[in-house]
């Protein structure tokens, strides 16, 4: 008790430079459950960087929190190049460009030059700028798709991935071993913008980024001619400008951009929780299709990595497609489209996370692809779009995607990229529409094809400071309580990421898995269908991914609910 309180009698003393800070610190003194909230433990620097609550505190975002962790960053630079350059962005979020300064002033202030942006750009920009301007490290200031209260703060390596499990262990470290206040160095913005120690960057970088997106066009031209009707929310987000111009440069002129969420807007205000992901934040852009009778409503983001659609049904409704549904549909159109273009290069491979739908495998079979799988989180599929260019070979790379609206094609960035994706749906709904078809006959046709993949995620949220020790006590009860069977089916197989075993529960056999350390588990029933849990690495919930395969929709969602009553019994 007495550690916590003597920290924030430190920030009372110490923290005085927002007023705001200022007045959250005064307001909570006599509320002790207050204090141990913003105080029991530092944000963890991970893989995924830092994310939390706006405000004052270890456990929150703030100035000071953000300086710290920048510090750390800084001397593991230091330690590891002597000297370098990062490169910084923001979203629309509140205090981004605050946490976007603060952090170039740290850096520069360690002889670490800071190119910085000068208005918010999506995701994938940033994982751009540390390649095409040789930096060591970048630094996206972001809460994704997290509501308005958050903020967080992405840490990339020089590859343009974030940060690998080692990288982001050592920055942690760093960090660790500085006092938040005494042991942060800190320089004039100005002055460092005089001396060049602080560059904005140029906008003809972003101009060379978008036509990096339009080399992987499959079918160029298609959307010139077309009476494609599109509606698009940003969200409030950073994907406005550049989503836009991708798509008039591609000639799709029919498209209607959701006015109240076209501009920045970190509050939030008609789409309380941003996550395309979630009807409730679509609700606006479906407001606005039915109005214009559209046929495709695309919503990115708030940092614009992910995007996801609805489609109009032949009845004038809108069918809303999961981010399985979306990838599933743009591998089979780049596959088959390359393919008959002759552009699909020798033994291509389409890369997809373990939690992402298995339907995949059927459609690369199809088409004579190879399929790799890898953790959850697009550093992973990055990594091996690395591993195919340190061998000359990243032509290979198709496509990869994971099951949450995160797409890329192409090798220009290492992160998910919703102006490509953005791109690349409005592209393969003006190739169908022009054969008769929507996007509602190519899902239909895909499952009649394959079988009926229905894919489902649930969220189990533990809030608060008791919140991370219940979800590693029921990581741990299941991975020594295995059930032994999951909505009537026999459990045949279990794969624990974390000890890197994969267990044949039929014949005994174990086989090792050949991926990065991971705190999931997985288990596989007879007729394939499937449960993974995984805690999540920016959120403080645990995730269950559910995959029910049936000979139709009524048949699947039959199974999904058995799988998830029974599996929701271990997270309570």
């Amino acid at each position: 008790m007495m550690d916590y309180m003597k920290i924030y009698n430190e920030w009372l003393e110490k923290a005085t430079e927002d007023p705001q800070l200022v007045e959250e610190l005064a307001s909570i003194k006599d509320d002790n459950d207050a204090i141990y909230e913003r105080f029991y433990a530092p944000l963890k620097f991970g893989t995924a960087g830092l994310r939390g609550v706006l405000g004052a505190g270890t456990n929150r975002m703030n100035i000071y929190v953000v300086r710290h962790a920048t510090q750390g960053l800084a001397n593991y630079i230091k330690k590891k190049y002597g000297t370098g350059a990062v490169a910084i962005s923001h979203d629309s979020r509140i205090n981004s460009d605050l946490f976007k300064i603060e952090a170039a002033r740290v850096l520069a202030a360690n002889g670490i030059k800071a190119y910085i942006s000068e208005e918010l750009e999506p995701t994938p920009v940033l994982s751009y700028l540390v390649r095409n301007l040789g930096c060591v490290a970048g630094i996206m200031v972001t809460a994704s798709h997290n509501p308005a209260k958050y903020n967080g703060y992405k840490a990339y390596g020089e590859d343009g991935c974030q940060m690998t499990d080692v990288a982001a262990g050592m920055v942690f470290d760093e960090i660790q071993a500085l006092d938040i206040f005494d042991d942060v160095k800190l320089c004039d913005f100005d002055e460092a913008l005089k001396s060049g120690m602080i560059e904005y960057v140029k906008d003809e970088v972003y101009d060379s980024f978008l036509d990096e997106v339009k080399k992987n066009q499959v079918n160029a031209g298609v959307c010139k001619d077309t009476d494609l009707k599109v509606v698009y929310t940003p969200l409030n987000g950073a994907g406005n400008k550049l989503v836009r111009r991708v798509l008039d440069d591609i000639g799709m002129k029919d498209v209607i951009v959701v006015k109240e969420q076209e501009n920045p807007d970190g509050n939030f205000t008609t789409c309380p929780f941003p996550n395309p992901e979630l009807k409730e934040a679509l609700a606006k852009g479906l407001e606005y299709c039915e109005a214009n009778d559209a046929d495709l409503l695309l919503a990115t983001d708030p940092d614009s990595d992910r995007v996801s659609i609805a489609a109009k049904r032949a009845d004038g409704t809108y069918r809303l497609y999961t981010g399985n549904e979306i990838g599933a549909m743009l591998t089979e159109y780049i596959l088959k489209c390359r393919k008959e273009l002759g552009t699909l290069p020798e033994n291509p491979i389409v890369v997809k996370t373990i939690v992402t739908t298995k339907i995949i495998e059927a459609i690369c079979k199809k088409y004579g692809c190879e399929l790799k799988n890898c953790l959850t989180g697009f550093k992973y599929i990055g990594e091996i779009i690395l591993g195919l260019e340190q061998k000359g070979e990243e032509d290979r790379f198709v496509f990869g995607f994971e099951e949450s609206c995160g797409y890329l094609s192409g090798s220009y960035v290492r992160d998910k990229d919703a102006v490509l994706a953005s791109m690349l749906i409005c592209e393969m709904a003006a190739y169908y529409k022009k054969q008769g078809k929507s996007l509602v006959d190519i899902i239909d046709g895909i499952y009649n094809e394959y079988g009926y993949y229905l894919n489902t995620t649930l969220d189990f949220y533990f809030e608060g400071a008791e919140g991370m020790q219940k979800m590693s006590g029921i990581m741990d009860s299941l991975r020594t309580n295995a059930p032994a069977q999951i909505a009537g089916y026999q459990v045949v197989s279990v794969a624990d990421y974390d000890t890197h075993v994969a267990t044949d529960l039929l014949t005994g056999a174990t086989e090792k898995i050949d991926l990065p350390k991971s705190n999931v588990l997985s288990y596989t029933t007879q007729g394939g269908h499937c449960a993974i849990v995984r805690p999540s690495g920016t959120e403080p919930k645990i995730k269950i991914y559910i995959t029910a395969i049936g000979a139709t929709v009524d048949e699947a969602k039959a199974i999904t609910d058995k799988i998830a009553e029974d599996m929701s019994g271990y997270l309570k």
